[in-house]
């Protein structure tokens, strides 16, 4: 690694200071030139014949007969968890229609009226849509004066599944607000006290729920769990293993393909004010899909969000107003004409952009879906047209109201775009109705920009307002309220967990 990022950005070609332009203080990337080495998916052919042997097994036992539903349930639960889901949604699917049909006619209990079982049947049909009433389900667990039994205290397994299903509630859901708390607090004051593996198992949950994980990264730490586990199915266990290699060689490849292509833009050099972050944003894009179908989503994506990243700090950190205000323009006329009045940097930027999106149009017309085009160029477009209105705030240094800083800073976030180009490469399963839904900005993509920008906000405010910066979320409440930050904060966090509910 050479110089600092700062400094370079700060410094152009002649070496003198330049005065106009702001720069971040930017590590650069520890990664180097580290996945250029995985330039092929070299799968072992008796790896991919053990993997479809194991598939058979585990279909066999999803579709036998089980005196006890319990089990069936533990494996799809099992299934999920190591991220393997993908190779059984069939089978997945009609286990837990019957289960809700089950539910239907009787509700969901059994003869033990067991918590454990009853909470993960919950959690499963809400994760798979089904709208089942909680207070129906869960109302036998609390005592006369309407709190939950203590004796539930006894049975952690339980409790840890009930913590798990809480996550899944909607507005107005009290049982499960309640829940949450119970299961919270319980699983806290005990964490200490338990043995492997459900302490870990513990631990885990109440640092990052099941529900807000990723599936990668959450079926890699199951891995470890769930073999310690004396009761884990080893076929499962060797089948999830080996998926998770094989595909981890599928990514390092795709990887490979893309820093080959973020290394002929040069970033280092030519944007040096730029962060080079090319492969936490791969693994940004592995917790949008990670299945070996969505390869060339993935790649197109990944190239999307990668220039985002460039225009952001553009936007954010090194352009002047009046170079904005014309970047801006260039892209909104979205033609290589624009880029002769750009400065150079610009214009490096400006070209790169072109040819991803270049690419992207080669890639539709061969399948046909030249129509996905036109919508990520559109998003793309809002995106940076709300950047600008950032970028004139901090050049006011203008504080806005909550409110109005909420309808530009949700766009900035960056959700409603990268949604809306997730769907680009995606094939058949996607359609041009998918597409005008989703650019409707739909309440469930509206909750994840609200999730992101604010959970952002409060980790980052302070760093960023060491540099001028666009007020933040906190700064702007704090502003228009009079309140202190942990006031702010609280509220913000509030909203974050109404986010939640509109996403379930």
């Amino acid at each position: 690694m050479s110089l600092n990022v700062s400094a370079l950005a700060s410094l152009p070609k002649n070496g003198k200071q330049d005065t106009n332009h702001r720069s971040a203080d930017y590590h650069p990337s520890i990664w180097g030139d580290h996945f250029l080495s995985y330039a092929t998916n070299s799968v072992e052919t008796d790896d991919e014949k053990k993997l479809q042997e194991l598939r058979e097994d585990i279909k066999k036992m999803l579709k036998a007969d089980v005196n006890k539903p319990a089990a069936k349930h533990d494996l799809v639960d099992a299934i999920q968890r190591l991220g393997v889901s993908y190779h059984f949604q069939t089978y997945i699917d009609q286990i837990l229609e019957k289960v809700y049909k089950a539910h239907e006619d009787s509700g969901l209990q059994n003869e033990n009226d067991d918590l454990y079982s009853i909470s993960l049947e919950f959690r499963l049909l809400r994760q798979h849509g089904y709208n089942i009433s909680s207070a129906d389900i869960f109302n036998k667990f609390k005592d006369n004066n309407g709190d939950f039994k203590a004796s539930l205290a006894e049975d952690i397994r339980g409790i840890l599944s009930f913590y798990e299903a809480t996550h899944f509630r909607v507005h107005g859901e009290t049982i499960l607000d309640e829940a949450l708390v119970f299961t919270t607090t319980l699983l806290e004051s005990m964490a200490t006290q338990l043995s492997s593996p459900l302490a870990a198992h513990v631990k885990h949950a109440l640092y990052k729920p099941l529900r807000k994980g990723l599936p990668r990264v959450e079926a890699r730490q199951y891995m470890t769990i769930y073999q310690e586990d004396s009761l884990h199915n080893e076929v499962l266990l060797t089948f999830a293993k080996l998926d998770f290699n094989i595909l981890q060689k599928v990514h390092q490849k795709e990887l490979s393909d893309i820093t080959r292509w973020w290394k002929t833009l040069d970033v280092e050099n030519k944007l040096p004010f730029a962060r080079d972050r090319l492969v936490e944003l791969y693994f940004w894009i592995m917790g949008v899909y990670f299945e070996p179908d969505y390869g060339l989503a993935r790649r197109i994506l990944c190239k999307v969000i990668a220039m985002i990243s460039i225009l952001d700090d553009i936007y954010d950190v090194h352009g002047t107003i009046e170079e904005l205000k014309l970047f801006t323009a260039a892209i909104e006329r979205w033609d290589v004409s624009a880029m002769h009045q750009l400065p150079e940097y610009m214009k490096i930027t400006y070209g790169a952009l072109l040819d991803v999106y270049g690419e992207i149009e080669k890639d539709m017309a061969f399948k046909g879906k030249l129509y996905r085009l036109d919508y990520a160029k559109d998003v793309m477009k809002i995106l940076v047209r709300n950047y600008f209105n950032e970028a004139k705030w901090c050049d006011k240094k203008y504080v806005p109201t909550i409110e109005e800083y909420l309808s530009v800073a949700l766009l900035t976030g960056g959700h409603l775009t990268l949604a809306a180009t997730s769907f680009v490469g995606m094939g058949d399963v996607v359609t041009q109705e998918s597409f005008d839904w989703v650019i409707s900005n739909p309440k469930i993509v509206k909750a994840s920009s609200i999730i992101g920008r604010l959970m952002d906000d409060i980790a980052g405010h302070k760093d960023e307002q060491k540099r001028a910066h666009v007020a933040s979320a906190v700064e702007c409440y704090m502003n228009q309220h009079n309140v202190s930050e942990e006031e702010a904060v609280k509220l913000l966090r509030e909203l974050v967990e109404d986010a939640w509910k509109d996403i379930n």
